[in-house]
């Protein structure tokens, strides 16, 4: 089962970078002063690139609740952090354009940083379903969190600065979609499409993504991928982990399994940084 979480979240990382590269093009045509506004959406529905884009995101979205049910969200998650390698390839021919030598030995840091990451952290056990004592907190820091982050944002100028707090909200906003989608996606395995309706978590992940998807807009738009997708990928794995292991007592290898575990996060983090401003990324981002 651990296997094929794995092999979902590959396709749906694969899908949702499809989705967030189309995004981006047609993301960089809608005005500015349409930032943060119900109306950029209704412009970007105008553009074929932005729906064959959201097509990418919905295919995502299906993957990732096949992942969860066959997995912890502190396995199928991470995963999702291959995501910028993959828009960064998949944007290769749309762009006409070639990644140079730097950048694949980050593609290579990331790749080996989340396989040593997650080999030593092994994440596994949990429960199905949590209970309200959990879920509460959670909801209510996750939503504080991108609340004040998108505050934050509000008060800079489009620019790097305002694409990375946006891409930080979008990344919590998108670990706590995760979360509620594993337990409306668990409820539909095991009792059905009645009891999937009636579960409050199939709306509050619906509600989550919908804001997910705003926010990542507005990142997009604000400032280049190399601002927005360091924070949008480090941060969702981060909170998804956080979130599987405090909502649903997900386990992961303590001791001095941490070590290697730490030193997999560097890779992951180095190389992100490092492909987020490859060439490629600036032509993307202009």
């Amino acid at each position: 089962m651990l296997v094929l979480c794995v092999f979902f979240a590959l396709i749906g990382a694969a899908s949702n970078a499809t989705g967030t590269v189309l995004q981006r093009k047609a993301a960089i045509s809608v005005p500015a002063k349409d930032a943060l506004r119900p109306r950029l959406l209704k412009d970007l529905a105008r553009q074929p690139v932005w729906l064959l884009g959201i097509c990418g995101v919905v295919g995502a979205a299906l993957f990732q609740a096949l992942a969860l049910v066959t997995g912890p969200l502190a396995l199928a998650q991470p995963v999702f952090i291959l995501e910028l390698p993959f828009a960064l390839l998949i944007a290769l021919p749309v762009l006409h354009r070639t990644l140079p030598r730097t950048g694949w030995i980050a593609v290579g840091c990331m790749v080996a940083g989340l396989v040593l990451a997650l080999a030593a952290a092994a994440p596994d056990g949990g429960r199905p379903q949590a209970s309200m004592a959990r879920w509460i907190p959670a909801v209510v820091l996750c939503v504080a969190a991108t609340a004040l982050t998108v505050g934050a944002a509000r008060r800079r100028p489009s620019g790097a600065a305002r694409a990375a707090l946006l891409g930080s909200a979008a990344a919590v906003s998108n670990a706590l979609t995760a979360a509620l989608m594993k337990s409306a996606a668990n409820t539909f395995s095991d009792d059905g499409f009645g009891a999937f309706l009636a579960a409050w978590q199939t709306y509050g992940f619906a509600l989550c993504g919908v804001t997910a998807v705003f926010l990542l807009e507005n990142a997009l738009q604000a400032g280049s991928i190399a601002a927005s997708q360091p924070a949008l990928t480090l941060g969702d794995a981060t909170v998804s982990l956080l979130l599987g292991v405090l909502v649903y007592a997900e386990h992961i290898r303590t001791g001095w399994w941490v070590l290697p575990e730490l030193v997999g996060v560097a890779l992951i983090t180095l190389g992100t940084l490092r492909l987020s401003r490859a060439p490629l990324t600036g032509e993307l981002g202009s």
